[in-house]
């Protein structure tokens, strides 16, 4: 797997890089066929953060942890990848995808300054069609509380979504 590192705010050094290209390397044993994985180190004031991105076979497993030393983040990101790995490894398995989720896109779309509405920025992403609970999954995986996706049985565009109670909301179209 090729470990991509790229810094914001730090000079990413050779033995930094070694170091990440090391332990995010380990997640390859993991994870067969993962082509890449791009790692960002940021430095915030005191925080030391790491985001890493690891698209494999049309799913995203994503992750970011911030301490006080870079190095510790890296530990820390790397045995948090592992865990959501291993926890999700059994439906990874049963359900491989051949085609593998695009870049997102970012591009300004308008501007509305007369009532203060603005859009700073917008994602675009392959959908693929899945089942309801691959998209819950997909959205447990990225960390986010909702997700956009092709629902399988409906061939309609669906978006399932965390509520506060902890459980899972669906969201389809009526026309």
């Amino acid at each position: 797997m090729k470990v991509l590192v790229r810094g914001r705010n730090v000079d990413v050094t050779d033995a930094l890089k070694d170091y990440v290209e090391k332990r995010v390397g380990k997640l390859d044993k993991f994870l067969d066929g993962a082509k890449e994985a791009t790692v960002i180190l940021v430095v915030e004031g005191d925080a030391h953060k790491v985001e890493v991105t690891v698209p494999f076979n049309g799913m995203i497993l994503r992750g970011e942890e911030a301490t006080g030393d870079m190095y510790s983040s890296i530990d820390l990101i790397v045995d948090k990848l592992e865990k959501q790995i291993e926890k999700y490894k059994g439906k990874l398995n049963r359900r491989r995808v051949a085609s593998e989720q695009k870049a997102y896109a970012e591009q300004p779309r308008f501007q509305d300054d007369d009532d203060g509405m603005q859009v700073v920025k917008t994602k675009r992403f392959a959908i693929k069609p899945m089942p309801v609970d691959e998209a819950v999954m997909q959205m447990n995986l990225l960390g986010h509380s909702f997700f956009v996706f092709s629902n399988a049985e409906t061939e309609q565009v669906n978006v399932v979504y965390k509520r506060k109670d902890g459980k899972y909301g669906l969201i389809e179209p009526e026309f």
